[in-house]
């Protein structure tokens, strides 16, 4: 049965992810996501549909354009096939229901935001705040609780302390992005975010390591690791905050 709402999940959730890539690359520059067709962003030619095919079409032209040569970007097959994995994840965790429809449109905004952040070190307002709030409703109707709204404003009022007292390293597209990661995780807020502040640790250090003291004025992407821990603790949120919690009995 997992296997088969696995399947179901990732072949519609691979052309998703081929859509959630017009919206990466469009929605920051405020173009629309309708029309017109893809096209090149070098040489401007027109993609064909052929070679639109989510994942198939960047390994048969070997992560190049056809009419051009020029190299497509690893972002591209990479948002296509992250998006596909959470959401059969998505149906695997919670099964062919409206949970799952809601954690599956969770997951497609965070790989939409992670990537704007990594090539444009931009967390729109446009995606993350209208699906903030789709997700709160969607959450709250799905179980009916305060703790959605809680997280939501939790997670945010957290992370506006950190960039109030630390503005070179967090931006208000972070404060806006705890806002969505709260309202989709309820209760295991302080599970994703915990992770992902322990895991942006990790590029730091390496920096830290080979650059020494200049490493503080390079800077990183903090949405893709804030992402990266709310997706940890949709799936097993539950499970690490049983055990962070018997840590203390």
């Amino acid at each position: 049965m997992a296997a088969m709402l696995a399947a179901v999940g990732f072949v519609p959730g691979l052309a998703i992810g081929s859509f959630l890539n017009v919206v990466v690359a469009r929605v920051p520059e405020h173009r629309s996501i309708v029309k017109p067709r893809s096209a090149c962003g070098s040489c401007g030619t027109t993609i064909a549909s052929y070679d639109n095919i989510p994942l198939l079409s960047y390994a048969v032209l070997r992560g190049k354009c056809r009419s051009c040569g020029t190299k497509i970007g690893i972002v591209y097959p990479a948002v296509e096939l992250t998006a596909a994995a959470l959401i059969a994840g998505c149906l695997v965790k919670f099964g062919p229901t409206l949970h799952a429809l809601v954690a599956a449109f969770f997951c497609a905004t965070l790989v939409t935001v992670s990537a704007t952040d990594i090539e444009r070190r931009v967390i729109p307002n446009r995606i993350v705040l209208p699906a903030a709030a789709v997700v709160l409703a969607g959450m709250t109707f799905v179980h009916p609780s305060p703790v959605w709204a809680i997280g939501a404003v939790g997670a945010a009022g957290f992370l506006l302390i950190a960039a109030l007292a630390y503005p070179a390293g967090m931006g208000m597209g972070d404060v806006k992005l705890a806002l969505l990661i709260g309202a989709g995780l309820g209760i295991v807020t302080p599970v994703g975010l915990m992770i992902g502040m322990l895991s942006a640790l990790v590029p730091s250090v390496v920096l830290l390591a080979k650059h020494g003291t200049a490493a503080r004025k390079m800077s990183i992407p903090f949405g893709p690791f804030l992402a990266f821990g709310a997706v940890v603790a949709l799936f097993a949120g539950p499970a690490i905050l049983h055990w962070w919690l018997s840590l203390g009995r």
